[in-house]
């Protein structure tokens, strides 16, 4: 499982419209990190429901806080590589901290991601 990390809310001022665009970006490595053979992940995949279910109003709800970047943290966990797409992003930026720390694989372009 590949973690695909990069910009969602930074540089979006809480434009749900930016945010959109971004995750969309975010999934357009979906698929040719799954066509390399590996299952590719997102956290606001996990993290969008979980706030769903929490009641809270979106990204920009103060709850997000407790949800966003633990989800990622979690998710971690069981990636065994991080792809860190282009883009300031302090969460994908942790992301990456956090993939150096356990030691597995960060990526910065889907070339360098082996086939499975």
């Amino acid at each position: 499982m590949i973690l695909i990390a990069g910009p969602y809310k930074s540089g979006t001022g809480g434009d749900p419209e930016l945010m959109r665009r971004n995750l969309k970006r975010l999934e357009q490595a979906a698929w040719p990190v799954f066509e390399a053979g590996h299952v590719p992940m997102i956290g606001e995949w996990v993290a969008l429901p979980v706030l769903d279910s929490a009641g809270a109003t979106g990204p920009n709800d103060p709850l997000a806080e407790q949800v966003m970047y633990p989800t990622a943290q979690r998710l971690l966990q069981h990636c065994d590589a991080v792809l860190r797409l282009p883009g300031e992003s302090r969460g994908a930026d942790q992301d990456v901290a956090i993939a150096r720390e356990r030691g597995i694989p960060v990526y910065t372009s889907l070339d360098q991601i082996p086939r499975a």
